[in-house]
């Protein structure tokens, strides 16, 4: 059986992990937010990020994915679609 989850779950949970694992303040984390300003990530951080999210999901991200995705916005509809597929 497919459970699909609703992009506020997706929302929910991302920022969790954006708050916990990166110390984002959540005031930073609005959906046109630019992803690398807001949370100020270097490319390590990206590495851990993709983890946690794998963890999270249970979901396979790799470099491709990230070619679209601008805005906090648009990681949040990756995510989505990542999952719901």
């Amino acid at each position: 059986m497919v459970i699909h989850m609703g992009i506020e779950e997706i929302i929910e949970k991302t920022n969790l992990i954006f708050i916990d694992e990166f110390e984002v303040d959540e005031d930073e984390l609005s959906p046109d937010a630019v992803l690398r300003d807001a949370l100020e990530l270097d490319s390590l951080d990206y590495v851990d990020l993709v983890v946690a999210i794998e963890s999270c999901f249970s979901v396979k991200l790799v470099a491709e994915d990230f070619k679209m995705v601008d805005t906090l916005q648009s990681f949040y509809d990756l995510l989505a679609k990542k999952i719901n597929d």
